[in-house]
């Protein structure tokens, strides 16, 4: 399975968030740079992942983004499930296959994304910044090379 460019920007930038110092505000613009990805598409991120709860967005002067909730109770699998628009793997229908009557595969491919979703929730966003004095480190260098 390949996932969308949108679900790999919003797990970076959770990652991000998460790696800062407990309760420290980023802003788009800064997540935006970082990764060099449009200031547009981080916004439609950032708000996606604050119409769910994931993050917290302050407006006006002092405002930016936060992590809403501790990175142990975001679920990976549960990300990826909210940002790509279909898990099916293949899409029989459109396609115009012939087989699609009588194929199976469609079946074990539907199986094979469940578990692909369930390994991803075994890991929380916290397991992800385990290593985050090197994770730091590595975002201070690319900070440093954008600059």
């Amino acid at each position: 399975m390949r996932m969308t460019s949108f679900t790999d920007y919003s797990l970076r930038t959770l990652m991000y968030l998460a790696s800062l110092p407990e309760g420290q505000l980023s802003s788009v613009k800064e997540v935006s740079q970082l990764y060099g990805i449009s200031q547009n598409n981080m916004t439609k991120v950032v708000h996606k992942l604050a119409q769910h709860g994931y993050i917290q967005t302050l407006r006006g002067k002092g405002g930016g983004i936060r992590l809403a909730m501790s990175p142990d109770t975001i679920r990976i699998g549960t990300i990826v499930t909210l940002f790509e628009k279909t898990m099916d793997g293949v899409d029989c229908l459109s396609s115009g296959c012939v087989l699609q009557p009588a194929c199976k595969l469609k079946l074990a491919i539907i199986k094979a994304m469940d578990n692909f979703i369930c390994t991803l929730n075994e890991f929380t966003l916290a397991d992800m910044v385990v290593n985050k004095q090197e994770i730091s480190y590595l975002l201070q260098l690319e900070t440093a090379e954008t600059e």
